[in-house]
């Protein structure tokens, strides 16, 4: 019987073993609450002591003293008290634990034991952040979501984009009717004109018109021009199109004036205009200036013009999604005055910390951390803000240029005609000539 009951135990573990390694590869939410939390549950609650000890958490407390006759007598030697953690709470593919501070106590102490965090648990991340006074709420990550992003499905709505996916495995997506204004920042290779791409390509199918100002002679944008309403290819250009969509806009207003209503959306379908989408490929072109009278007016109507669409365009169905290697004050006050504009932030790799600070700084001093460790090995990875004010890491789905083509010129027949754009363009094509 011995050798039978050994032969059914290794076909059980075998078997065990099998059936586990599918639900993981299959069915990850799964295996991490049947077998992931368990066991680093127990890890944290075990090792707890021991890490608030190594990473100066714990607070020494004096021995108790009492007088006795003429006698001191001490009580235990001194002892040091780890904070008070409630029990880990499970989520979809990790954990989060609120621990209570000690006085005097700061987040920033468990900011610096984040890492330490990960190596005692043996998870993938740690993030750190305070809900309310008193309180760290500590949430670990098992594993990375983000290093094979599935295509999560979103609803399809209007001016709505699936872009990619967040860290917590739900779909990454940029929905300009509850932020209206983006800004996206990213170093060469990062990962920023793909995300443009794969917004392009999401926003192609629907009833929407697209507007891109690239004054790198249009080599990113232009490759899309098949569905693009209007393309600027230089900072002239590009003021001759905003300034036509400014007019657009104050025509606009007095539409949803006559009618009584403060957008476009309570119009009805007839008597509505179209949705515009500006986008804005490399932002520090339009704002630097050669040093030339021309050049420094040219740079002050860009400016002036796209906080005109930033400061209005939301009701009126006018979006601005601005994207840029670098964004710093450097560029002049403007770029500050539009940046308090775009309530979207999403920040990639960025190759100097300025512009990160710019990015995120005046929403989250910890976003801003985050998003300057991502490393040249992560592209598409991200750091974005989401409309209920928090923010999250991201990584964009990858979508090859010769898709995007295909997909931009599949849905070209659709591509809204803005008559105000076309005649601006021929008239400074006309002055030229």
């Amino acid at each position: 019987m011995g050798p039978i009951l050994l032969g059914l135990a290794l076909a059980v573990l075998a078997w065990v073993l099998v059936v586990g390694d599918l639900v993981r590869r299959h069915r990850p939410v799964w295996h991490w609450y049947l077998a992931g939390y368990p066991v680093t549950a127990y890890r944290v609650l075990f090792t707890w002591r021991r890490v608030a000890l190594l990473n100066d958490l714990s607070v020494s407390r004096l021995p108790a003293r009492t007088l006795v006759g003429h006698l001191l007598v001490k009580g235990d030697p001194v002892r040091p008290v780890a904070p008070r953690i409630s029990f880990p709470r499970a989520t979809r593919l990790g954990l989060t634990l609120v621990v209570r501070l000690h006085a005097g106590q700061t987040p920033a102490t468990y900011l610096r034991a984040a890492e330490a965090f990960v190596h005692a648990w043996k998870v993938h991340a740690v993030r750190v952040t305070s809900p309310e006074r008193g309180l760290v709420l500590l949430t670990a990550v098992a594993s990375d979501p983000l290093q094979r992003p599935g295509l999560a499905t979103a609803p399809t709505e209007l001016l709505s984009a699936l872009i990619g996916a967040l860290e917590s495995g739900g779909a990454w997506v940029m929905n300009l009717r509850l932020v209206p204004h983006w800004l996206i920042a990213g170093a060469t290779r990062s990962g920023k004109s793909t995300l443009l791409a794969r917004l392009i390509t999401q926003l192609a199918p629907q009833p929407v018109a697209l507007v891109g100002i690239d004054c790198k002679g249009g080599m990113e944008l232009g490759l899309f021009a098949d569905r693009l309403s209007a393309l600027a290819t230089c900072r002239r250009e590009a003021v001759a199109m905003l300034s036509a969509l400014v007019v657009d806009m104050q025509d606009r207003m007095s539409a949803c004036r006559s009618a009584g209503v403060r957008s476009i959306w309570e119009l009805p379908d007839a008597l509505r205009p179209v949705p515009v989408v500006v986008i804005v490929d490399e932002i520090a072109e339009l704002y630097l200036s050669d040093g030339r009278r021309e050049s420094r007016a040219e740079a002050e109507q860009c400016s002036t013009l796209l906080l005109r669409l930033a400061q209005l365009g939301a009701a009126l169905g006018m979006h601005l999604v601005v994207a840029g290697q670098r964004v710093g004050s450097d560029l002049g006050p403007g770029v500050t005055a539009l940046r308090a504009q775009l309530g979207g932030r999403i920040c990639h790799r960025v190759n100097d910390p300025g512009t990160a600070e710019m990015t995120l700084g005046d929403l989250n001093k910890d976003a801003v951390t985050v998003a300057q460790a991502i490393t040249a090995e992560e592209p598409g990875m991200a750091v974005c803000t989401d409309p209920d004010g928090g923010w999250s890491r991201a990584r964009s789905h990858s979508t090859p240029t010769q898709e995007a083509v295909a997909i931009t010129s599949k849905y070209a027949a659709v591509t809204p005609e803005l008559p105000a754009l076309d005649r601006a363009l021929a008239a400074l094509e006309g002055d030229d000539k």
